[in-house]
C-alpha cells in the first residue's frame, strides 16, 4: 500500500515530532515512525515579493524498515480540523501528486524534502497568494515506512508566510550646522499580493536609531508612527557625526526590516 492509499484509507495528511500521540485529528498511536528537524526554508520565516518564490521544506524520517515516502502540508483551521477538508486555506506542495524526495543516510532514516512554488500573481502556475494568505499557518507532515507503517499529526508545527518589506531612510540638510533642526524621513511599504505593488504600511511603530561615527552599534532615540501613506518624519537638533536609520520590528503578516544607515556630517 503506498501513501496515498494510506491518504485514502484515513483521510488526512499530519505531522508529528517523534512517535505519534493521541489528540490531533489522525493521530495513530500504534504506529512508529519517527519524524524531527522538520523546516521550511531553512527555519526561517516565508517572505515573499511580487515575484513567484520556491522554497523547499525537509524533514527526517526513521523507521526500522526504512522510509518510503512523506508528505508536507500548510494549512489553516480550528484544531482537530482534517487538513484535506479545508481547500481555501491549505497549500500543497508541487510534488503533492507524486512521491517526497527521500534520500536515505542509513537502512532506518531518510531525509524527506518537497518544494512549494508561491506566486502572488495569479496568471502564472504555483499557489496563487493574496493578502489575506498572510499570517501563522500550520504545517503537517506524514511519513510511511517501508512496511506501509506511518504516523501523522495535523499540527507539526507552525511558520508564517509574510509580504516582503521595504524602509527607506534620509536625514537632512547635509552638512548642518551643529545644533541647528535636522530632519529625517523615510518611508514603510510592504508587498500587495492583490495589486502587485508595494504599498505603504500605515500606522506602523518605527524606531528611529543613530550611530555615532566612529562606532558600531545604534541606539534608539525615539519611535514615530507611519504615516497613512506609510511615511516617516521627525525632527531634531543636530548635534554630532553619525548615521541615522529607521528600524521596523515587524509583525505577523510583515518581515522586520532596517533602513541602510544615511551619514550625516555635523559642522
Amino acid at each position: 500500500m503506498r501513501k496515498r492509499a494510506v491518504f485514502a484509507l484515513f483521510g488526512t495528511v499530519a505531522a508529528l515530532a517523534g512517535f505519534a500521540t493521541p489528540g490531533a485529528y489522525g493521530d495513530e498511536p500504534q504506529t512508529d515512525v519517527r519524524i524531527s528537524d522538520v523546516t521550511f526554508d531553512g527555519g526561517k520565516n516565508i517572505v515573499v515579493g511580487l515575484e513567484s518564490r520556491t522554497i523547499t521544506v525537509s524533514g527526517t524520517f526513521t523507521h526500522p524498515s526504512g522510509i518510503q515516502d512523506a508528505d508536507f502540508v500548510l494549512w489553516r483551521g480550528p484544531d482537530g480540523a482534517n487538513p484535506y477538508e479545508i481547500y481555501d486555506d491549505r497549500i500543497v506542495s508541487n510534488e503533492y501528486h507524486s512521491h517526497a524526495d527521500c534520500v536515505a543516510s542509513s537502512a532506518t532514516t531518510s531525509t524527506c524534502s518537497q518544494t512549494f512554488s508561491l506566486e502572488p500573481d495569479w496568471r502564472y502556475s504555483g499557489t496563487a497568494l493574496t493578502n489575506a494568505h498572510a499570517g501563522t499557518w500550520k504545517v503537517s507532515v506524514q511519513g510511511v515506512a517501508n512496511d506501509d507503517s506511518w504516523t501523522q499529526s495535523a499540527s507539526y508545527t507552525t511558520t508564517r508566510l509574510q509580504r516582503a518589506s521595504e524602509l527607506t531612510v534620509n536625514a537632512g540638510p547635509e552638512p548642518v550646522a551643529k545644533g541647528k533642526t535636522l530632519t529625517v524621513t523615510g518611508r514603510l511599504t510592504r508587498a500587495d499580493w492583490n495589486n502587485l505593488e508595494y504599498f505603504g504600511y500605515t500606522k506602523q511603530p518605527v524606531k528611529l536609531q543613530f550611530r555615532k561615527a566612529g562606532t558600531t552599534a545604534y541606539t534608539t532615540v525615539k519611535t514615530v508612527y507611519t504615516s497613512s501613506t506609510g511615511t516617516l518624519t521627525t525632527t531634531l537638533p543636530a548635534s554630532e557625526d553619525g548615521y541615522w536609520r529607521w528600524n521596523f520590528a515587524g509583525t505577523s503578516t510583515t518581515p522586520a526590516v532596517k533602513a541602510k544607515g544615511d551619514f550625516v556630517d555635523v559642522r
